[in-house]
């Protein structure tokens, strides 16, 4: 999968270029969102409709995202997930250093081949 040269996913992979070149982190999709992945298990991905930042973290650090307001639960469907949040300000650096960040909760999984 390449980026797209515009459209709300744009800004996602101008930010995750930096992951791309990371050994066993691929691109692909999840429940229709294009998503990156390490080694198979999904860690961060991009609302195709709204272009906010979907990644996987720890259930504390979900929590203490929302609880500053920086992220909202992610919720497909009505299910919240606890492991996931969404961000939709859009900044650079830190959507950079959240990707890293659940790119290292990924890689650090026994378990990184079963998606939840």
């Amino acid at each position: 999968m390449t980026a797209p040269a515009e459209g709300p996913t744009k800004f996602f992979w101008k930010v995750a270029s930096d992951a791309l070149r990371l050994d066993g982190v691929q691109t692909g999709t999840m429940m229709g969102f294009p998503c990156l992945r390490a080694d198979g298990a999904f860690f961060a991905s991009c609302d195709h409709r709204t272009g906010e930042l979907i990644v996987k973290l720890p259930q504390a650090r979900v929590q203490e995202l929302i609880g500053t307001g920086d992220g909202i639960p992610f919720a497909p469907a009505g299910r919240e997930f606890r492991e996931w949040v969404r961000v939709a300000v859009r900044d650079a650096s830190k959507w950079a250093m959240l990707i890293a960040e659940a790119h290292a909760f990924a890689a650090s999984r026994p378990d990184r081949t079963a998606p939840s």
